[in-house]
């Protein structure tokens, strides 16, 4: 099987918790068997993608592969065009280059579900909304690639796996992606060829 869930703020992507303060998954009711085909860190919202099925790990999680990850970034101030072009280019992060990404500015912003906690409110510095379409998920990359470029994020929604999105759920809330879904992320994007699996 293959569940699309909507984690929460403060939720860890993991079953078990090692004296954490934060949630994990098992407080949300999966079946049996089941772990995450990679990650999201606990200030980080939106789709996570679970299964009891190793193929999807290689299939998901190797850039080569080409499956798109939408992030929804909130961040501080709004970007300038020169900041934009920086975010889609390369970003040197600690030793290693990021791969070009697609940046565009949400306007007008998404219509989310509250976080909660809410992100702090300042009524002197305005924020910005932007889609971030990456090809590979390092160690809090998006958070990492705003902040490079001088615009640090309130707050980190990802909207997309593929062409998987968190749709309509709730935070908290999985289903089970239907054949046509689990059939469109083993093909390689822009082919009708299904990837192996």
């Amino acid at each position: 099987m293959l569940l699309a869930f909507f984690k929460p703020y403060g939720v860890l992507s993991q079953f078990t918790l090692d004296g954490s303060r934060h949630r994990s998954l098992a407080d949300f009711g999966f079946p049996p068997k089941v772990y995450p085909i990679g990650r999201l860190d606990a200030d980080s919202e939106g789709l996570l993608l679970i299964s009891d099925e190793p193929m999807w790990n290689a299939t998901l999680l190797d850039p080569e592969k080409g499956h798109e990850r939408e992030y929804w970034v909130q961040v501080e101030r709004v970007p300038s065009r020169d900041a934009l072009q920086r975010l889609a280019g390369e970003i040197v992060l600690g030793g290693w280059r990021t791969r070009p990404a697609h940046v565009a500015v949400l306007d007008p912003p998404p219509e989310l579900p509250p976080r909660v906690p809410p992100i702090r409110f300042r009524k002197t510095v305005p924020d910005c909304w932007l889609s971030l379409v990456l090809h590979e998920g390092k160690n809090r990359q998006v958070r990492r690639m705003t902040a490079a470029v001088g615009h640090p994020a309130l707050r980190l929604v990802r909207w997309r796996i593929g062409t998987v999105t968190v749709g309509s759920l709730a935070p908290g809330l999985w289903r089970e992606l239907d054949r046509q879904e689990r059939a469109s992320l083993l093909r390689r994007p822009g082919t009708n060829r299904a990837e192996p699996a």
